[in-house]
């Protein structure tokens, strides 16, 4: 065992096994204890693990009782994995840990994972940034039983007219037409639930803003669902010649390639 002994918060990735890092599941492979979001973590992908660590599953842990068990097997000169879904960073209540552990004198590092945004626009076919359409995503969730800072109201956010992205908003699905709609959108907007991306039961519903409430309610999509609207969701794009990027035009030059000015060379 080479890897210091400190715990490796590590994002597992959206669902599908294979979306893990190298680098994360070198870890998990070599890890003497492995504590994981056994709600959202596939078994299938901790199964490739250590197979001599000790396994903890953490969804029916409090705080206290999870930094309790890191702590005392660090100190104890073992590396702990601690795996959670998609990507740390977004929505992984992971400063928390980071803190405590802190506190502790336990040394963390973190390893980041894909997060189910980008698995939900890559179900979709979709890029979620178009020249000339929009150049900003914006991450963020319904205001629900957490509460929104008074800053980020959604209403306030929406009137940037930016694809938006919503985590854990699923079962508030009408908030979110009511919200987007008093910003300004059109009912007309594109929008995409895709639940439980890149797992084996994926599914993918496409839509228009004024029917998600009940598109959502209908399939059942309220757990586990990525909300994804803004006109880059716009399925005739694909079909559609303009919305070109600089990067590949022949006309524009950059520091790899000269641009084609026509005529003779």
């Amino acid at each position: 065992m080479t890897d210091e002994a400190k715990v490796y918060i590590i994002g597992a990735g959206p669902g599908d096994p294979e979306l893990i890092t190298v680098k994360g599941l070198r870890l998990l492979q070599r890890a003497d204890v492995i504590v994981y979001t056994d709600s959202l973590v596939p078994d299938a992908l901790i199964a490739q693990g250590n197979p001599e660590a000790e396994v903890y599953k953490s969804a029916g842990m409090d705080l206290e009782a999870q930094i309790e068990l890191m702590v005392t097997q660090v100190r104890a000169g073992r590396t702990v994995a601690r795996v959670h879904t998609g990507d740390p960073a977004v929505f992984g209540a992971i400063m928390e840990q980071v803190a405590r552990l802190s506190q502790a004198g336990v040394a963390v590092e973190i390893v980041p994972g894909v997060s189910s945004v980008f698995a939900a626009a890559a179900a979709l076919k979709a890029e979620l940034t178009i020249p000339e359409l929009t150049q900003t995503v914006i991450l963020t969730r319904v205001e629900g039983r957490t509460p929104m800072p008074e800053r980020e109201k959604l209403h306030d956010l929406a009137r940037h007219q930016a694809t938006m992205a919503f985590f854990l908003s699923g079962g508030l699905a009408a908030t979110l037409v009511s919200e987007l709609t008093r910003a300004g959108w059109s009912s007309d907007t594109p929008v995409a639930v895709v639940q439980r991306a890149s797992w084996p039961d994926e599914k993918v519903v496409r839509t228009r803003l004024a029917d998600l409430a009940t598109v959502v309610k209908e399939n059942r999509m309220t757990s586990q669902a990525m909300i994804l609207a803004g006109w880059a969701l716009d399925p005739d794009l694909a079909k559609t010649p303009g919305y070109r990027s600089k990067l590949y035009d022949k006309s524009f030059s950059h520091r790899f390639r000269r641009a084609d000015k026509g005529g003779d060379r």
